[in-house]
């Protein structure tokens, strides 16, 4: 995508009546910082909605490191969150120390939840909620009051939040659904539900937390 594509669909998510927008960068393209700092600048100065930056250096290549994402903060008046998917905890304590609550941080790795909280994140974009909603509120809610349930709950947990990880993490999630009666398991191409052995092993740990959900 393009940055002015990115640019007329933060327009039209506003038109829309959408009330916030999560910003990406490129998916294909992989450019220096201040390639991506006009990207991330152009889509967001393109719409008046309350913005998100999505910084995922797995997914995509481009990684915002937390002086880049205090630029950004600075630079944009709009810019009100971000969603931090590095994988380093150790991140959200970083951009707290620069910009202190000028931005919400959200952890977007389900197996970094109660940590990332305990470093100071207010927030959780999560995608075994999807299948899983009421122990994912509950986690979250545990850890941000330290509730001695979290660590118990967490525990048992974390074999299907760590399916929100790896490159499959659509199908899996989808599989969960499916297996709790929230869904199925079709996903558009070039996305393929998983078969054969995976799908045996990726059962066997599905079942198992099922069996002893607490």
């Amino acid at each position: 995508m393009t940055t002015a594509d990115a640019c007329e669909q933060a327009k039209a998510a506003h038109d829309s009546g959408c009330a916030a927008l999560m910003v990406l960068p490129p998916y294909i393209y992989r450019g220096d910082w201040r390639e991506m700092r006009t990207h991330i600048e152009a889509v967001c100065r393109a719409t008046e909605l309350s913005c998100m930056l999505y910084n995922n250096p797995v997914a995509y290549g481009t990684d915002f490191l937390p002086a880049q994402v205090a630029e950004l903060a600075d630079s944009i008046p709009n810019l009100h969150a971000v969603k931090e998917s590095s994988t380093d905890v150790r991140r959200v304590t970083a951009i707290k120390s620069l910009l202190s609550d000028r931005l919400a941080i959200f952890v977007g790795v389900d197996d970094a939840i109660v940590e990332g909280i305990a470093a100071g994140a207010v927030g959780w974009i999560a995608g075994l909620v999807n299948a899983m909603p009421k122990e994912s509120v509950d986690l979250f809610n545990f850890a941000m009051n330290d509730d001695p349930r979290c660590d118990e709950l967490y525990s048992w947990f974390l074999p299907l939040l760590r399916l929100d990880t790896v490159p499959k993490f659509v199908q899996l999630i989808k599989l969960v659904q499916e297996r709790v009666g929230w869904g199925n398991t079709r996903v558009r191409p070039p996305r393929m539900p998983i078969a054969g052995d995976e799908l045996d092993a990726t059962l066997k740990v599905i079942d198992h937390a099922l069996q002893n959900r607490p």
